[in-house]
């Protein structure tokens, strides 16, 4: 029996402004980017993507592969989040070196999906995907491969988020101009500016969600040192 959409469970960031643009979270089972150039936040919704479940008795899995862990639990425990209580319980951090191609094609494509299984996390962040996309040479392989790797993500029941880096010349985009028609849910984080050149905020779009409603509005946010905060009802100029 096919199950409402407004029925299927959601995964929220526990950020309320975000999670209003979402309806609610992202959609269970579903593959989502976040997507933006240097310092727009991408780790810090990731990580409070992270933090939401295992509150809520979820299992996490983070896979880094340009942070050591101890910097990852360091950014974590400065918001005041006790990560520690967690961690070889509910909360796993991997880090992968994506320096040595077979290695770190190896163990995204193969070793990934049985620690998923294996820690049965229910929510999934890879962090950046964008070092996984560098390792293949061409596009044809690129866009080969990171369909199948999606699609095993989605096979394994588990709500996965990846952070993409923006393209350099185009900051809507994703590096590689792929992960966001391979996602689910698109998140968009940028960088806006008024008449000023030298006022420069934050702002947050949802680009697109699959079987769901969403906003469509950009919005202005702030990262403060132990929150976000989206401001959905002002305005970006």
């Amino acid at each position: 029996m096919r199950i409402p959409l407004m029925s299927i469970p959601r995964f929220g960031f526990g950020i309320k402004g975000l999670d209003e643009m979402l309806s609610g979270g992202l959609i269970e089972g579903t593959v989502s980017s976040i997507i933006g150039a240097y310092g727009t936040g991408k780790t810090n919704f990731a990580q409070y993507y992270i933090w939401q479940g295992l509150i809520q008795g979820q299992s996490a899995l983070y896979i880094t592969l340009e942070e050591r862990t101890s910097r990852i639990l360091g950014y974590m425990e400065n918001k005041g989040w006790d990560v520690s209580q967690y961690l070889d319980s509910t909360f796993t951090i991997v880090n992968l070196d994506p320096s040595d191609f077979n290695l770190a094609i190896n163990s995204v494509k193969n070793e990934l999906p049985t620690l998923i299984k294996k820690t049965g996390a229910h929510r999934v962040v890879i962090d950046p995907v964008s070092l996984f996309e560098d390792l293949f040479h061409d596009d044809a392989t690129r866009r080969r491969e990171m369909m199948r790797f999606l699609e095993s993500l989605r096979d394994l029941n588990c709500t996965s988020l990846l952070i993409s880096e923006a393209d350099k010349t185009n900051t809507f985009a994703s590096k590689y101009n792929l992960i966001e028609y391979l996602s689910d849910t698109v998140i968009l984080l940028k960088y806006a500016r008024g008449e000023d050149v030298n006022d420069v905020h934050l702002a947050i779009e949802v680009v697109k969600m699959r079987m769901s409603q969403h906003s469509r509005e950009v919005k202005p946010f702030e990262i403060h040192q132990d929150s976000v905060t989206v401001y959905t009802e002002a305005t970006v100029f």
